[in-house]
């Protein structure tokens, strides 16, 4: 994972839960509500800025697979699940009694926990307390890290994650920061984008195009596994915007004319 670290940024997560679909990988996204001042009314991976909560001394005695982070990487893996459950009802977590994920019967029950956690009136580490329950960042890969280019006015350093989707768990968009959702193969998101039926913007386009290389979930996170994550930090160049080729995607520049920020 990149130590890389810009004063001035806002630490997010974001989170692609997989699936493998009857032709192939599919990823889920939402459709961001347009009156949410970041990335309004595009097709997104969920997820959102770290809280306080994220680091809070509850959550560090209740999670899995945390052992080694430094604050600033412990932070957003519990953002990235936490954002998982919060826009689109999937909970990457273990029951404390049993050890096993959390399935849709305890998935019923929680919901109150969630409405809550949702209405801000509790944080992560409450959910967990008062659910039993054990957060499982061991099931997240670290897949990329982008931050957003100098001449933006709201700069966000962003990890993204992979994670296999709880079969059990029913995803879907919460209604209040996105307004829709679909599972989809990497392949019909940008041929959507490209249709203008959808819009991406290029980040998630960028990490939409690398996931596509993989033919099924196990094939994705094996390869995110071995795969160092490079920053990227888009500069601009003339008229087109640059990313490192190091990064490993399948494009290093893009026209600022058809960049959305």
């Amino acid at each position: 994972m990149s130590k890389v670290e810009v004063a001035g940024l806002i630490p997010a997560a974001t989170i692609l839960l997989l699936r493998d679909g009857a032709q192939g990988l599919e990823v889920f996204m939402v459709v961001r509500h347009h009156k949410i001042d970041s990335f309004s009314g595009a097709l997104v991976f969920p997820g959102g800025k770290v809280d306080k909560g994220d680091t809070h001394e509850i959550v560090r005695g209740r999670i899995d697979g945390a052992e080694g982070l430094d604050d600033r990487e412990f932070s957003m893996r519990v953002a990235s699940v936490r954002e998982a459950y919060e826009e689109c009802g999937v909970l990457l977590a273990r029951s404390e009694r049993t050890g096993n994920l959390v399935d849709a019967a305890q998935m019923r029950d929680l919901e109150p926990l969630r409405d809550a956690l949702n209405r801000n009136e509790i944080d992560i580490g409450t959910l967990l307390e008062r659910g039993g329950l054990r957060l499982a960042a061991d099931l997240l890969t670290p897949f990329a890290h982008w931050i957003t280019p100098n001449l933006m006015p709201k700069r966000f350093d962003t990890h993204f994650y992979l994670a296999a989707a709880p079969e059990d768990h029913l995803a879907v968009h919460d209604g209040s920061e996105s307004v829709d959702s679909v599972w989809i193969r990497p392949v019909d998101a940008m041929a959507e984008n490209d249709a203008g039926t959808k819009t991406i913007i290029f980040p998630t386009r960028m990490n939409v195009l690398k996931l596509g290389r993989a033919s099924n979930v196990a094939h994705a996170i094996e390869t995110a596994r071995s795969t160092p994550v490079v920053t990227v930090e888009p500069v601009v160049d003339g008229k087109v915007l640059r990313i490192p080729a190091e990064a490993g995607y399948d494009v290093t520049e893009e026209p600022l004319t058809s960049v959305r920020p």
